[in-house]
């Protein structure tokens, strides 16, 4: 049985719908916006990332090989992570890149990705000339379906890499239950989900390693950056050579070598400082916005046709990135979610439509006729590849149902929640009205 976003929380705050008169129509139509459209902006940030970055300029020491503040950042990191290791790096794309490398993916391996991602998910694999073998998504939770997982393993799998969406944790029992089957390695792509915890651990500790990002619309950011998470000492040793181009073991000198692949990951002092300064703040924040979430997906449990994700039941805590749900156009008098997106935009609230479809977009799919590939793999294999990748449930939420809130309007009031549903109640009522 899924939890909802209210149970997670604990007790929310009881509400009373507002009510809708006869002269409350949408806005599209003539009405007045729901909502001012004045949602929290950002970044937020004060005199205390001003005084970070003077610090750093100041101590004339702006790289990690340089400073100390990195090597803070990491031990603070992996405090409030609850991990025995940490190691910052220039992007979730690199801390992605760096698991790989350490784990020596290449060419002939197959790493096991979700469909409903961002691109860099599939990139990192694409990197090492592997397969990115893309499975469907669990339509409910917008997050990877477990056993369908499992029936994409084949002998040349070398990786499972489960992505916590918005901040929303994978169903990691499962998952786990099926690396732990197959021998398989579980690298966790936690970039949106810093905080969120399963069964009152946090996400990422579960993996061998984990990535999160703090690229500038990230929950904590530094405009670019990231970080990998691990229990496991020789593999953050191995991930730090990796990022500092194969050389060293966790030092600032540049030592003898080990493996024979490597390259620069490594973040600056500038941004270790910025993310230090926020790592207080971010907190905080975290806690409104999963509060301003459970408030709105107990006003949208009134909404027939709009269903915020689902969380599955080992979910104890979630550090919103995105506010996903699903639209059901049938409780629309049939408008498209175009329309609907155009409709809660002109009431002053902004969403989107999320990711597309990653399976079928033209920048992946030419992956089969890479000359690179080709010569690996071979012309039948990689057709075998766009056929694999078939995900029907994934092409249905995207291309008709996911919706998204940004993390920055979960920052916003009480008020602005109840202005949202009440925004989306009013298109509803005029639905006909607005198809025509």
């Amino acid at each position: 049985m899924a939890m909802t976003p209210s149970a997670v929380l604990g007790n929310v705050k009881t509400f009373t719908p507002i009510a809708l008169s006869d002269d409350d129509k949408p806005a599209l139509l003539g009405g007045p916006k729901a909502h001012p459209d004045r949602f929290p902006q950002w970044p937020v940030y004060d005199s205390t990332e001003e005084q970070a970055l003077i610090d750093v300029l100041r101590s004339n020491r702006w790289g990690r090989l340089d400073g100390k503040t990195t090597a803070g950042f990491e031990e603070e990191y992996a405090k409030i992570m609850g991990m025995k290791h940490s190691l910052a790096v220039s992007s979730g794309t690199t801390a992605l890149t760096t698991m790989l490398g350490v784990l020596d993916v290449g060419p002939g391996d197959e790493v096991i990705i979700p469909a409903y991602t961002f691109v860099a998910t599939y990139n990192v694999v694409v990197l090492n000339y592997a397969l990115p073998v893309m499975v469907d998504t669990d339509i409910e939770s917008f997050l990877i379906d477990p056993q369908k997982m499992e029936k994409a393993i084949t002998k040349q799998t070398k990786a499972l890499m489960p992505v916590h969406m918005g901040g929303l944790p994978a169903d990691l029992d499962r998952i786990m239950a099926v690396a732990q089957k197959n021998n398989l390695p579980v690298i966790e792509d936690a970039c949106q989900a810093p905080g969120s915890e399963w069964k009152g651990k946090k996400v990422g500790s579960y993996g061998i390693g984990a990535a999160f990002s703090f690229q500038s619309s990230k929950n904590l950011n530094c405009a670019e950056g990231g970080a990998i998470t691990t229990n496991n000492e020789d593999f953050i040793k191995a991930c730090y050579r990796f990022h500092n181009q194969g050389q060293g073991g966790r030092a600032t000198s540049f030592d003898v070598g080990e493996g024979t692949r490597g390259t620069n990951g490594r973040i600056t002092e500038f941004q270790a400082n910025i993310l230090l300064s926020q790592i207080v703040r971010q907190q905080v924040q975290d806690k409104k916005r999963s509060q301003n979430a459970a408030y709105l997906s107990k006003l949208f449990d009134e909404i027939p046709g709009i269903t915020p994700a689902k969380l599955y039941d080992g979910v104890t805590y979630v550090s919103h990135h995105l506010y996903m749900f699903r639209f059901d156009k049938s409780q629309f008098a049939g408008i498209s979610r175009s329309r609907f997106m155009e409709a809660l935009r002109a009431e002053g609230v902004n969403c989107s439509s999320g990711y597309g479809h990653l399976n079928k977009d033209p920048y992946v799919l030419g992956l089969a006729n890479n000359k690179h590939y080709l010569k690996i793999y071979g012309e039948k294999v990689m057709k075998q590849w766009i056929e694999r990748n078939h995900c029907p449930q994934n092409d249905k939420l995207a291309g008709e149902e996911a919706l998204w809130f940004t993390q920055p309007m979960l920052l916003g009031t009480t008020r602005d929640m109840e202005q949202i549903a009440a925004a989306i109640r009013k298109i509803q009522q005029y639905a006909n009205e607005l198809k025509n």
